[in-house]
């Protein structure tokens, strides 16, 4: 199942669950699921912020417009 959140939205999941854990008083049970629900909320949320970080450094480095001149330019040589 895909999750449709947005990373804004697991971001401020994640810091209810942080801030439940913190707490102390949760039933352990309730506290490991929270704890679960958390990592995966954590890791989402960092793979998407590195996902952010790289297209960031693509775009400031002018890789793109790079590949896209490279890709323009075979495309005038391919003669299929």
């Amino acid at each position: 199942m895909k999750d449709n959140k947005t990373f804004e939205e697991r971001l401020e999941r994640l810091k209810v669950i942080v801030a439940g854990l913190e707490r102390g008083d949760l039933p352990l049970e309730e506290g490991v699921a929270l704890f679960k629900e958390g990592q995966a909320l954590a890791k989402s949320c960092a793979s998407q912020l590195q996902k952010a970080g790289n297209e960031v450094k693509i775009v400031s480095n002018g890789l793109i417009e790079d590949f896209d001149a490279k890709v323009e330019s075979e495309d005038m040589t391919d003669d299929s």
